[in-house]
């Protein structure tokens, strides 16, 4: 009996010490643009959100759907920062030239898995 109590309890903590940990809630802001890009057309390439530390904040980073279209950076409270890269030269609007070389900790949160 304590053999089998043994092997139960060992399973246990190796099960538990193998679990994923579960991120942090989004914000709401990012909810809404999960749930807003759920309901568009799949794009090519698919959607996708992804968040990073640049600045000494957290930010969140779309990329452009389409050629010529500015990809958005957004802080924590949903509000834009910039549009790091894409438009008519590719290199945004010139107000955070440095988010991809200067980034840190680029983290997928969404990607659309539909596919056309």
């Amino acid at each position: 009996m304590k053999v089998i109590f043994l092997i139960i309890m060992s399973v246990t903590i190796l099960l538990a010490g193998c679990s994923q940990p579960t991120q942090a809630a989004n914000p709401a802001f990012v909810d809404k643009l999960i749930t807003q890009f759920k309901s568009d057309p799949v794009g090519n390439p698919p959607q996708s959100i992804w968040s990073s530390e640049y600045n000494g904040q957290v930010v969140y980073f779309v990329p452009a759907q389409c050629c010529d279209m500015y990809s958005t950076l957004y802080n924590a409270s949903g509000n834009v920062i910039c549009a790091p890269d894409g438009g008519l030269t590719g290199k945004g609007d010139g107000k955070c030239p440095d988010f991809f070389s200067q980034r840190t900790n680029a983290q997928l949160i969404w990607k659309d898995s539909r596919t056309r």
